[in-house]
């Protein structure tokens, strides 16, 4: 079957499509023919080497398709059922092998796409709006990068639960796509000198209760100045590089401020926890309170090329991975 491997970490360019052998199930395993896989900044950091794998590996950690073979013991799944995960390397190919607790069975309502779109960014969305930092109604938050695909979910949940956002973006298109998504004012990050202060002055003078920050080195100082006294800084990814070592006593001297560097592993660990944010993820989307965009489909070998886009910044919303010949149709469609 046809996967992407890397051989050696580095750039886009070691994203290589090759032939691999067809994967076959241990105990507890089911193979899932994947129909999509989402494309993150997650995958983006196991290519470079910073959330290190053995080398070679497939990349890609979210994923949705059907079941097509499962393995002694296998209970929580069966052959042609349809399935999503996150949080599994592997996706990145025609079929992979996952562990059977981990998937979650997909809904009648739920298709491949969207599911691959949204478990993953999804999940976090949830555990940080309702774990790492629970918002509460009438919370002014920051929302760094709030027109890609995981500001556009955080942006939608934190307005659904009554709070109110205030973005960053890179251009004023992409400011216009945060207002849809709900934010109340949005910054280009270019356009200001001090962006800590301008935040302030949409907040009445005042610091913030809590930066979601998934952009990292270039973000970091910025998110904690526009903090009030004990405010919180969520810091969740790293897309510009990460965060310099620092000094702690930095975050006694900007008010006794908190942070965290969480993980969605560390949040559905168990398969209730896995189950139950999931389920709250598919309502979230039935409902409409999350509406989930994938503006770019990509072929399995044009991979390099997703990975490229993300990273530049070309991209707004949810990017996937789909087979060859559904990417030509879906473009072409898109064309005419």
């Amino acid at each position: 079957m046809r996967a992407i491997q890397v051989y050696e970490v580095g750039g886009p360019e070691v994203l290589q499509e090759a032939e691999v052998d067809q994967p076959r199930p241990g105990p507890g395993e089911a193979v899932v023919e994947v129909a999509a896989s989402g494309v993150n900044f997650l995958d983006v950091y196991h290519r470079e080497g910073r959330y290190s794998l053995p080398l070679p590996f497939t990349p890609g950690a979210e994923g949705a398709g059907t079941v097509v073979e499962v393995g002694p013991g296998v209970a929580d799944v069966a052959v042609g059922d349809r399935v999503g995960w996150a949080e599994i390397p592997g996706t990145y190919a025609e079929r992979a092998v996952v562990d059977s607790s981990r998937l979650v069975p997909l809904p009648d309502d739920i298709g491949f796409e969207t599911a691959a779109a949204v478990l993953l960014q999804g999940m976090t969305a949830h555990y940080l709006v309702k774990d790492a930092y629970p918002v509460q109604g009438g919370d002014t938050v920051l929302v760094h990068a709030a027109a890609g695909g995981m500001g556009l979910l955080l942006t939608q949940l934190i307005t659904h639960l009554g709070g109110r956002v205030i973005g960053t973006t890179s251009t004023t298109a992409k400011a216009e796509l945060a207002k849809r998504a709900g934010a109340a004012e949005v910054i280009l990050s270019s356009a200001v000198d001090d962006l800590a202060a301008e935040v302030r002055r949409l907040n009445g003078g005042q610091g913030l209760p809590v930066v979601f920050d998934g952009v990292g080195a270039h973000t970091f100082d910025a998110s904690l100045a526009s903090l009030r006294t004990r405010g919180h800084l969520v810091l969740f990814g790293a897309a510009s590089g990460a965060v310099p070592p620092f000094d702690p006593i930095r975050l006694a001297d900007g008010g006794s401020l908190t942070l965290i560097r969480p993980s969605l592993g560390h949040f559905i660990a168990d398969r209730s926890e896995l189950l139950r944010r999931a389920a709250d993820v598919f309502e979230w989307v039935r409902s409409k309170a999350l509406e989930v965009t994938v503006t770019g489909r990509y072929a399995l070998s044009e991979a390099a090329q997703a990975h490229s886009d993300l990273e530049a910044r070309r991209t707004t919303g949810k990017l996937l991975l789909v087979p060859d010949a559904a990417a030509i149709g879906r473009r072409e469609e898109t064309q005419s």
